[in-house]
């Protein structure tokens, strides 16, 4: 196990292009995604039936079409120009998708949306202000922001000797359905998060750290052997003040 955090201005960027087929094809059934961010996803929205969501970070779309699939009214983007093709041949020509990036103004009108759904995106960002100021600028009076991120415990413990006061970039190397690939993060303590959400106008609701779903178990007996929960993610609902 490393004992300091390989990062520097030089880290490696995150181009989802290079292997975005392999990164949807490992998540449609990995532990990480189908038992436990979707599902987790899902269950804090709760009944959407009827509400406008925006996925910002669509990814391949299994979100996005899992709310849909409960009546809610999508629309998603993402970075990746790959990652978007893919989930329009997964939801179908007439998906309301683009090309876009979270960490410049987004393409939407003030008050849009109901909802926002930011599933593993605000952890691959060093500046969470902008972000986060036109994510509440998109959504209603009222409105909802479901968040996942790195849990900030597992910097700690892949790096016991690192501040885990301070925010600071790392990488680490994946392999997605056999193809390898590095994603390069930014930890901040869970302060400096309440922090930011409190300051971009947000009002913290729920913080999650939820069990797999029903049948992780069984799927994965060795990666879940003796634990009690899976911490690897941080969930949140907040709601515009």
């Amino acid at each position: 196990m490393p004992t300091a955090p390989e990062y520097s201005d030089e880290a490696v960027e995150n181009d989802y292009d290079k292997f975005a087929e392999a990164y949807a094809a490992e998540n449609e059934t990995s532990l990480n995604n189908a038992y436990y961010t979707r599902p987790v996803i899902l269950d804090l929205a709760g009944d959407v039936a009827g509400r406008r969501i925006l996925d910002a970070g669509c990814g391949a779309g299994p979100i996005f079409a899992g709310l849909r699939d409960q009546g809610a009214i999508m629309t998603g983007f993402d970075s990746s120009a790959k990652m978007v093709e893919l989930a329009r041949k997964r939801l179908g020509p007439d998906a309301a998708l683009r090309v876009a990036d979270l960490s410049a103004p987004l393409p939407y009108p003030d008050g849009a949306f109901d909802d926002v759904i930011s599933a593993l995106v605000l952890h691959y960002l060093e500046d969470w202000s902008a972000p986060l100021a036109e994510i509440r600028r998109v959504l209603r009076p009222g409105g909802r922001l479901i968040l996942a991120v790195n849990h900030p415990f597992i910097f700690k413990l892949l790096y016991p000797e690192a501040d885990y006061f301070a925010t600071v970039q790392w990488s680490e190397e994946y392999t997605f359905d056999g193809e390898k690939a590095v994603l390069t993060f930014w930890h901040r303590p869970l302060h400096a998060m309440s922090d930011a959400f409190t300051a971009a106008g947000f009002r913290t609701v729920v913080i999650s750290e939820p069990y797999p779903a029903p049948g992780a178990r069984e799927r994965f007996p060795d990666e879940l052997a003796g634990k009690t929960a899976f911490l690897s993610f941080l969930f949140f609902v907040l709601e515009v003040v």
